[in-house]
């Protein structure tokens, strides 16, 4: 069976998460300026917690960004680490997947718009539909100004004007001329953030 260990800091949120043999364990907390001070201990409790040594795991996945340049340096820098000291493989997944995986646990969503905030009037963006359980990238990720978003989400929502859509992430929350004009097509989540659970 799967022994898994994720790990995420690229956003506000710190996690870590232990898929051990179908159960899933996870430590989640919004934790902006202490993702080092918490993530080890995380990593270390789930282990403890699972009767688990890191050397027993199969491989370990990080929350690969985008994101913030030091949440994400910190977070492939602690999975470097523990992978190089166990000797075990690396999974890297996009935390706009990540974002999109969460939206379908807890929304039942199929198809979903990510945008993190990038900051200097930039999103990360990203859109997904649901595949055998996964969800599955429709566009390439990209960084963008809301405007161009805007206009990737409202194609693509022409296209597919059929499905219903949820619009996730701090990006949404964070610029209203990528939010309102998507308010009457889509379901809303704006202030969502990327869990290692998902």
């Amino acid at each position: 069976m799967t022994k898994i260990l994720a790990l995420d800091t690229a956003t506000e949120a710190c996690s870590a998460a232990l898929w051990l043999e179908g159960t899933l364990t996870h430590c989640d907390e919004v934790a902006p300026q202490a993702h080092t001070r918490k993530i080890l201990p995380m990593c270390q409790s789930l282990l403890q917690e699972g009767n688990l040594e890191l050397s027993q795991l199969d491989a370990i996945a990080f929350g690969r960004g985008p994101g913030s340049f030091t949440g994400v340096r910190i977070g492939i820098g602690v999975a470097q680490g523990l992978a190089l000291g166990a000797g075990k493989p690396l999974i890297g997944i996009s935390n706009l997947a990540i974002l999109a995986q969460g939206a379908h646990r807890r929304l039942g969503a199929s198809h979903v718009l990510c945008a993190i905030d990038a900051r200097m009037n930039e999103v990360y963006f990203g859109a997904f539909s649901l595949q055998e359980g996964v969800m599955m990238p429709l566009l390439d990720e990209s960084v963008l100004p809301p405007d161009a978003a805007l206009q990737q989400a409202t194609a693509l929502l022409d296209e597919r004007a059929d499905e219903r859509w949820v619009a996730i992430g701090t990006g949404f929350g964070a610029y209203p001329a990528l939010l309102d004009p998507l308010r009457e097509r889509v379901s809303l989540d704006p202030e969502a953030l990327p869990w290692a659970q998902d």
